[in-house]
């Protein structure tokens, strides 16, 4: 099975559809209504509000990443087959990231004029940090693959790591973003293959 093939099989099993983009949305739209007309609070709040909308979204299809794989055998006929692990899981992240980022970016395009946010920048932050946010969701996903409770302890793994890209992007540090970004998206399917041999022994 081609890389492509895993890919795009990651992302029909692993993604919710459009229920990350309804919940960004959904989170710019409440911001607003409660914050009000007030646009100078909205400028300095609205990129740190949908830079943790974007945190949530990349977190709602983590529970059905790698668990329903790992339950039903699926996982293992895949490394039978004689795909490695970081291969079967570098295309997760792929697919990960396909499955809410692109439509996500478009969602900010709206959510930023809604919060008076300066629009191309955050775009382009979201761009350089999504990578990162679904390379963060796979890691918790191999890690609480067949656990009970498996969303939530995943979301209890990820907050914490994602601070570092969620204070980058707000503040607009485009670089410390995209190196963050690129050394989690380099590291995540190592550590999250690595997580699941953990799981296996």
């Amino acid at each position: 099975m081609s890389f492509w093939r895993l890919v795009l099989r990651g992302v029909d099993i692993g993604t919710g559809g459009l229920i990350p983009l309804v919940f960004f949305v959904m989170v710019a739209s409440m911001t607003a209504f409660a914050i009000g007309p007030d646009a100078a609070l909205l400028q300095r709040v609205g990129a740190g509000s949908l830079w943790v909308a974007a945190l949530l979204a990349a977190l709602l299809p983590v529970g059905t990443l790698i668990a329903e794989d790992v339950a039903d055998g699926t996982m293992d006929q895949l490394r039978v087959r004689g795909i490695a692990p970081e291969t079967i899981m570098a295309s997760r992240l792929a697919a990960h990231w396909l499955g809410f980022a692109p439509a996500l970016l478009v969602a900010a395009v709206l959510g930023g004029a809604m919060l008076n946010a300066d629009v191309p920048a955050l775009v382009t932050g979201l761009a350089l940090g999504t990578p990162a946010l679904a390379g963060l969701g796979l890691v918790a996903a191999a890690l609480v693959a067949g656990a009970r409770g498996g969303p939530a302890l995943a979301g209890l793994i990820v907050l914490p790591l994602a601070l570092p890209v969620l204070i980058f992007g707000s503040a607009g540090e485009l670089r410390l973003l995209a190196a963050s970004s690129l050394v989690v998206t380099a590291l995540a399917p190592f550590a999250a293959a690595a997580a699941l041999r953990q799981g296996d022994g």
